[in-house]
């Protein structure tokens, strides 16, 4: 990229051939695909103050990946020198600054840019943005990697308002409260929560965990990666990428559990039974801590020492509904009041509710909210009829319950480039997704959804949308099968 270049992407006014929104694992890979392929003219916005994106964001005490590290990051650049089998935070941040450096995307960054309004100019064959405060960007393409894990999603309790202590997400960790000795409630159990909780139990005076499901968790195998390990992966890239094939089709398997096969799934809750069983001594606190639910129909966890945690004598383990939330305490159904002094909130993401405080207006005036009142959909994830050029990663159903969704994201960023390609091809600058293939594509999800287990594990999780009860975040099948749907965009798909 010319220092010209760099320099008119610092301006208030910008025009470009590609906007990415986000600086997180999808912006990035589509940033270098297209440096790889020669594109310069591509701008990245990035809402943070530095790229990264979930990774950047959540800093809670024990973040760390639930996807082997080596499965965890790109294929074109895979890493010798992780230093554990499942990475933390600030390595897996640290990796995606290097990539962001090492392929030249530094320069086509603007950071603290947040996305507010795009709106399709059909006369001129533009998306018109409007970002940050004020920066105006027009541009032929735009594609969407602001992914699905950013939006905090808080429970809604009577009384909360009233809380006095500190309070916060742990996607928003306030590292200034200091939990020494205090009175601290953590609502939720989810993923981020078993992580958390066991670094914080030491520290608190009396730790209250509310729970409203219990979740399968099955041992993480977790340990450090030797120096001696790392010199062999550098000296033998082939060593390197032997151990990612072995752990991608370790994994890919475990999508049989998801999809129907109940051996696989008694296999997996027979793993997670015996992990409880050991850890927790106690009958009343395992059946506590005991799933009625089919495995996968929620989140399955990873974890060696969330139980533990819960086993410690200044940790209480909460299983009766929340009544009300007071100014100092949490009531709950029984009658029992806990004192809190802070609250902190592992309850996930607003997962079903993509482009939250975005406005996205395609043809026809239609904005894409309103295009997707009855069911959240896209053409393979990707591309959504009525909003040309415009393309969404990691979008609707192309979340993963069992492997790396690094994996999903370069068969996105693929397809998208083979769209480009495709334009490029046929002398035209615009591409439309046909309202039929789109059609096609949503009724073939929803009926490999309906024999799937978080259809039918007889649980409700943040998977599906709260007002219809549809699963919209997954893809129901294997890594494999989305690959070879993805390989190339075909015309007879597009106006």
């Amino acid at each position: 990229m010319t220092e010209q270049a760099a320099t008119n992407h610092l301006s208030p006014d910008v025009a470009v051939d590609v906007l990415i929104v986000g600086a997180g694992f999808s912006g990035l890979c589509m940033g270098i695909k297209l440096k790889q392929a020669g594109t310069e003219s591509f701008l990245v916005i990035e809402k943070g103050d530095d790229i990264g994106g979930t990774w950047h964001e959540n800093r809670y005490p024990g973040c760390a990946c639930d996807i082997p590290s080596h499965l965890y990051c790109f294929s074109f650049d895979p890493n010798p020198d992780w230093n554990r089998m499942y990475a933390g935070q600030a390595e897996i941040w640290e990796y995606l600054k290097s990539c962001a450096k090492r392929y030249g995307l530094l320069p086509h960054i603007r950071l603290k840019t947040r996305l507010r309004e795009a709106i399709w100019d059909e006369g001129m064959g533009l998306w018109h943005v409007l970002a940050g405060d004020g920066l105006t960007i027009d541009a032929r393409v735009l594609v969407s990697g602001i992914g699905a894990l950013h939006v905090p999603s808080y429970p809604e309790l009577p009384g909360l308002a009233r809380f006095s202590g500190p309070s916060f997400h742990s996607a928003t960790w306030d590292h200034d409260v200091m939990l020494e000795g205090k009175n601290v409630a953590v609502i939720g159990t989810g993923a981020s929560a078993i992580q958390f909780v066991p670094q914080i139990a030491p520290l608190a005076g009396r730790l209250y965990v509310f729970q409203r499901t219990p979740a399968w968790i099955v041992p993480k195998p977790d340990f450090s990666i030797s120096e001696k390990w790392k010199k062999r992966f550098r000296r033998m890239p082939g060593a390197m990428w032997a151990f990612r094939k072995f752990l991608f089709w370790q994994h890919e398997f475990r999508v049989l559990a998801f999809l129907g096969h109940r051996w696989m799934g008694r296999f997996l809750e027979r793993i997670a039974l015996n992990n409880l069983e050991k850890r927790i001594k106690d009958p009343q606190l395992r059946a506590s801590l005991t799933p009625t639910y089919a495995l996968g129909c929620k989140r399955v966890l990873f974890s060696n020492d969330f139980y533990s945690a819960l086993t410690r004598p200044n940790v209480e383990l909460v299983s009766e509904r929340i009544a009300e939330v007071r100014e100092r305490s949490i009531v709950t159904l029984d009658g029992v009041e806990q004192p809190v002094d802070i609250l902190i909130y592992g309850t996930g993401f607003r997962v079903t509710e993509p482009m939250i405080g975005v406005r996205l207006v395609g043809r026809g005036g239609v904005e894409i909210h309103d295009a997707w009142r009855e069911r959240m959909s896209a053409f393979l994830g990707v591309t959504v009829s009525g909003f040309p050029n415009f393309f969404i990663l990691l979008g609707p159903n192309t979340g993963l319950g069992h492997n790396s969704v690094v994996l999903m994201i370069e068969a996105q960023v693929r397809y998208v480039m083979s769209c480009l390609k495709l334009m490029r091809r046929r002398g035209q600058k615009v591409m439309n997704l046909r309202p039929e293939a789109q059609k096609r594509f949503v009724d073939d999800v929803v009926e490999r959804l309906s024999h799937t287990v978080w259809q039918t594990g007889g649980c409700r999780s943040w998977y599906q949308d709260q007002k219809t009860g549809e699963n919209t975040t997954l893809w129901p099948g294997s890594v494999v099968a989305y690959m070879r749907r993805t390989r190339s965009a075909a015309a007879k798909d597009y106006e």
